[in-house]
């Protein structure tokens, strides 16, 4: 006969704030650092024109220490990104019907789910100053990989809303459409200002760019932090197996 005791109890309400706190303060950081210290460099544009904010690849991997701060959060977030992943899978598979459809679905969202956090663990690691041509790819497989689960997230949700058990589970539905739609509309709205840039180099153009930018990358982050709704009531125990004697 075996008996287990918990170790470490960890609630994954904390476990998610952290999780996301990381990116975060991170995020705010280098773009503080690239405006106080890489002003000039960081918005700097083919253009000429004036420009007032960073892009976010120039905050995150052109400079130093804005880079190495960018890595290590994005590195040390990234395990429990994956436990959580792990997380929604179980979730999904309970609230959405047992039947091939639904199965097959939640199989795809878990799919996207890892995927974008991989491509953003690329993206990090190989700035566009270093090799151009990766650092596209991943971007772009992360950019997907992240609107495709927002979207069939909530889509999943929707049709199966009833199943939402209680009062902070509902919450946080509610905020993920919510967080979708700001991300979708940031997205879109920042590829029209950025074609505006390149294509007529009007002054401040790339700034408001560089601003929608950021919203879409908060957008995802607060995406994501919906787990704290999700989970509030759950625990990461890790045990130790003591084999008792008879």
């Amino acid at each position: 006969m075996s008996e287990s005791n918990a170790v470490v109890r960890i609630p994954l309400a904390r476990l998610a704030v952290v999780t996301v706190s990381l990116p975060l303060g991170a995020f705010f950081l280098c773009i503080y650092l690239s405006l106080r210290y890489n002003f000039d460099l960081s918005t700097a544009t083919h253009c000429g024109v004036p420009n007032y904010l960073p892009s976010i690849s120039s905050a995150i991997g052109e400079f130093v220490p804005q880079r190495y701060i960018w890595r290590a959060a994005i590195a040390v977030h990234s395990a429990p990104r994956f436990l959580i992943a792990s997380m929604y899978n179980s979730f999904m598979n309970r609230i959405l019907p047992n039947i091939a459809f639904y199965n097959n679905a939640v199989k795809v969202t878990t799919f996207l789910n890892v995927v974008e956090n991989i491509a953003l663990l690329g993206l990090s690691f190989v700035s566009s100053k270093e090799n151009y041509d990766v650092h596209k790819v991943f971007f772009i497989v992360f950019m997907v990989c992240s609107e495709l689960y927002m979207v069939l997230t909530c889509l999943l949700l929707k049709d199966n809303a009833r199943r939402l058990t209680t009062p902070l589970e509902r919450l946080a539905y509610l905020k993920k459409k919510q967080l979708m739609a700001a991300n979708l509309t940031s997205f879109f709205v920042a590829l029209y200002f950025f074609y505006r840039h390149n294509t007529y180099c009007e002054p401040g153009m790339y700034s408001v760019f560089a601003f929608l930018e950021y919203m879409v990358v908060l957008s995802n982050m607060g995406f994501h932090m919906t787990a704290y709704y999700d989970f509030h009531n759950h625990e990461l125990v890790v045990s130790e197996w003591k084999t008792a004697s008879s």
